[in-house]
């Protein structure tokens, strides 16, 4: 039901020549900030990223009894580790790196700790991590009595984990993964971690988080394809930078091919862990000429947007902007690798051939992707489902149909607190 008063999107008029400083990355601050609340002495992160996520993974330590400071309008933030308390209540929201990063170091608290969160996240799946707690000897109880497998969760913790050996199958999500690898090196055995499945989703995600536990001095040893190992040891504080989010830079650079001319983005780092890192080529594949010079990823479109078939398996989360660019290239295009996304904050797939063909065009749901196919479209007022991706998804269609109106663009708010202000100073900046 659309309940919430509609943004009118705006078109692009004129070839963009425009310079986006885009916030850090949600997927780093929100690894930075629980490493930081299991480390050894005070951290300090550098260019985290202020939104409704990272409040809520804030929020979630505190409650803990970590001492965390906010300064720099929200971009540095200091955090002094202490012991975990229970009892304590955590609000997840609608963020999948609360609920799936918490469970695990919440089991090193001394006492029970309640997870729940927005009504869209108590859907979400949540039984891989709970189910490998509780193959850890880490009682997890649900309100309904039944077994844990969304929230509301109460994790019973009791000060520590011995760890060890478990198997979980992550092919829903990553997170369940990086949840555990992340308290790991607090248990007092340490953790060898089997993945089971017959999919691994954004594996990126996954490289991101052993990269940032090696960064704080974690032994970790990625043994083999869905096995890995964590020693157990200190957790180094000092000083992390985070890098710009580069998912987050995609619907901006997409514009450039959307509207033509050319949309940059400073601060790109020349190697990075980020799923976001697969934009260029991406877009190149799309229309797109594109350049990295000095840190300056530049992006140039002529108005034109060409069709794509892409398994998108490494990066779910581009989907959304993919899936819009598709839906204004005529032809046929397809998005595989992505049946995960079934489990995000909505269930993507289903609410992008919901969007789409309200627009006009065509989209049909695959086994695990989308087919699209591209033109034709016009305005329509198009939903959210509390989902910051559809919102973006429907502001890149805007760019080129009139009339295109988003239902909830506050939702942007998840990653991105500023994104309407900052897509207008992007249309207006020629």
């Amino acid at each position: 039901m659309l309940t919430t008063a509609a943004w009118p999107a705006p078109g692009a008029h004129a070839p963009l020549d425009a310079t986006v400083l885009v916030p850090g990355s949600k997927s780093l601050t929100n690894r930075a900030l629980p490493l930081a609340a299991l480390a050894t002495e005070p951290t300090t992160i550098r260019g985290a990223l202020r939104s409704r996520d990272a409040d809520l993974m804030i929020a979630a330590l505190r409650a803990l009894g970590t001492g965390i400071e906010v300064a720099d309008g929200g971009t540095t933030v200091r955090v002094t580790p202490a012991p975990l308390r229970g009892p304590a209540e955590i609000d997840c929201g609608l963020a999948g790196t609360v609920m799936r990063f918490l469970p695990a170091i919440a089991a090193l608290a001394d006492g029970p700790v309640v997870l729940d969160g927005d009504a869209a996240a108590r859907v979400r799946p949540m039984g891989p991590v709970l189910a490998g707690l509780a193959r850890l000897g880490v009682r997890v109880t649900s309100a309904d009595g039944g077994e844990p497998r969304h929230l509301p969760v109460t994790v019973h913790g009791a000060g520590s984990v011995v760890g060890g050996e478990v198997e979980i199958d992550a092919s829903a999500s990553s997170q369940f993964v990086s949840g555990l690898l992340l308290a790991a090196p607090r248990f007092e055995a340490g953790l060898t971690l089997h993945h089971v499945g017959e999919v691994l989703p954004s594996q990126p995600h996954i490289d991101m988080t052993i990269a940032v536990l090696r960064e704080r001095g974690v032994d970790v040893d990625d043994i083999a394809p869905g096995k890995w190992r964590v020693e157990p040891g200190p957790i180094a504080g000092g000083e992390v930078v985070v890098e710009p989010d580069l998912s987050n830079a995609g619907p901006f650079l997409a514009a450039a091919l959307v509207a033509g001319g050319t949309v940059r983005v400073p601060h790109w780092p020349g190697a990075t862990t980020q799923p976001g890192a697969l934009l260029p080529d991406l877009l190149g594949r799309m229309g797109a000429d594109t350049d990295l010079t000095d840190g300056v990823l530049s992006v140039t479109g002529t108005g034109s947007v060409r069709p794509i078939t892409v398994d998108l398996g490494l990066a779910g989360e581009l989907a959304p902007t993919i899936a819009a660019l598709a839906s204004l290239a005529p032809g046929e295009s397809r998005l595989t690798g992505i049946a995960h996304l079934r489990g995000h904050e909505t269930d993507r797939l289903a609410a992008l051939v919901t969007e789409i063909d309200r627009l006009g065009g065509h989209a049909e749901e695959l086994p695990d992707g989308l087919l699209i196919r591209g033109g034709g479209l016009h305005g329509a007022v198009v939903e959210t489902y509390h989902d910051h991706r559809m919102a973006t998804f429907a502001a890149v269609v805007g760019l080129a149909v009139e009339g295109v109106e988003i239902i909830d663009i506050a939702t942007t708010s998840k990653t991105l607190p500023d994104f309407p202000q900052m897509w207008a100073d992007m249309l207006g900046a020629r």
